[in-house]
């Protein structure tokens, strides 16, 4: 069979689709046209300075180019209003439509999707690692460096290395309290940190496509942990209600042929699957939390783009309600955007983190890099829904993260040490 007969994985078919062809090759180098630039205030700046240089004075499209200042607003010092200074003076001058300043603005790759500005079969290149968040609704997205994010707004183009693609199956029933954050903790335990390094992650089987878009949200986003350039689910019909209010469904979907080619194939049975948590200082040391009942906990954070949604603010609710956060340590939730913190208000999460000791933040990036609001000092541990554990990721060199999802979070908060939802309701 010649490689243009060849079966294609939906990664393969965005690309080509962006390159205006047919087929492409695994291993072949394409200049695919993008749909999304995407920078924030860390990595822009950089960017922007890239972009002069290029010289052609304008972006490609004033509306594809999208702005958030996340990562250090609302600004913690006088180094991180300079950056924000800087994006909001260039998105002014180039009349970006996608700005979002605080007070409108979120994490970005909750806010994205949030506002249908990403739709499936997309191709989305930014200038930050989790853009691969996008794949759960079907789109090739994927971070990439702020040189080429600088060339992308000025030519519209970037060139991708076509990757091979992992399917990961998911079958069996999910216990109580498990979402996606699970899965995906025990996926990087399972294959490592370097496991689908520069490969497409595809995610399928009967258990996964009972996932909300929440959970599904939270794998594609940390694919990246893995090394996975895309972590792409299929198009479904939950996908399909999610964009039902945001979008005209002008937009295309690309599916897997049957007999594509996969480098590998994971068959994992969710029955088996416990709560997870990832211990220092990688995510792939995932282990069940109820072995980690003995690690004492300073602080815990509810939030990140990751895990800043409605479904994981609904989770931690249930567990805090009527419950204290443990005297000992310090609990901090962020609602990744307005509109979410807006819903948690109105359905009385807010209420009940408050009255359970809780601190409730703007949305922010803010701890997850060690940013703000939750840096951690020299000794403390933390319980973080956010993506990373490196060492210094939240804080300190000497200081620890545990990774976890919404109600091990929650239920370590009220115990002041690592535990799951039984063990205090």
């Amino acid at each position: 069979m010649s490689d243009k007969n060849k079966p294609q994985t939906i990664a393969q078919k965005i690309l080509a689709y962006h390159c205006g062809r047919d087929h492409v090759s695994e291993g072949e180098i394409v200049n695919a046209v993008v749909d999304i630039v995407l920078g924030n205030d860390i990595t822009l700046p950089i960017a922007i300075e890239e972009f002069d240089k290029i010289g052609t004075g304008r972006v490609f499209d004033k509306e594809k180019v999208v702005v958030v200042p996340d990562h250090f607003a609302p600004n913690k010092d006088i180094k991180s209003a300079q950056q924000c200074k800087f994006i909001r003076e260039f998105a002014r001058k180039q009349e970006i439509k996608n700005y979002f300043e605080v007070g409108k603005m979120g994490i970005e790759h909750v806010l994205l999707p949030e506002l249908g500005l990403v739709l499936p079969g997309n191709l989305v290149v930014g200038a930050d690692s989790h853009t691969c968040t996008y794949g759960a609704l079907g789109a090739a997205s994927t971070g990439v460096g702020s040189t080429d994010v600088a060339v992308a707004m000025a030519t519209s183009r970037l060139w991708f290395m076509v990757p091979k693609t992992i399917k990961f199956i998911y079958s069996g029933s999910l216990k109580k309290w498990i979402t996606g954050k699970d899965l995906i903790l025990y996926t990087i335990g399972l294959i490592g940190v370097d496991g689908a390094l520069y490969k497409s992650m595809e995610f399928s089987g009967p258990a996964v496509n009972k996932l909300s878009m929440d959970s599904r949200f939270t794998m594609s986003n940390m694919a990246i942990e893995a090394g996975g350039k895309f972590g792409i689910f299929e198009v479904d019909g939950i996908t399909e209600e999610f964009l039902k209010p945001r979008s005209d469904g002008n937009y295309k979907i690309f599916r897997s042929d049957q007999g594509a080619e996969y480098e590998k194939i994971y068959n994992i049975n969710c029955s088996d699957i416990e709560l997870q948590v990832a211990a220092p200082h990688l995510p792939s040391n995932a282990r069940n939390a109820s072995d980690l009942s003995n690690v004492t906990i300073d602080q815990v954070v509810i939030g990140c783009c990751t895990n800043g949604r409605i479904e994981d603010l609904r989770i931690a609710a249930e567990i805090l309600n009527g419950r204290k956060v443990d005297g000992n340590i310090r609990t901090i939730i962020i609602p990744a955007t307005q509109n979410i913190y807006l819903e948690a208000l109105k359905k009385g999460y807010i209420e009940i983190f408050i009255n359970s000791g809780c601190a409730v933040s703007t949305p922010t990036c803010g701890p997850c890099l060690g940013g703000h609001m939750g840096v951690l000092a020299e000794g403390e541990r933390a319980v973080s829904t956010t993506n990373r554990n490196f060492v210094g990721r939240m804080g300190h060199p000497k200081s620890e993260v545990y990774l976890s999802g919404p109600s091990v979070a929650a239920a370590s908060a009220v115990a002041g040490r690592i535990a799951t939802p039984e063990e205090v309701m």
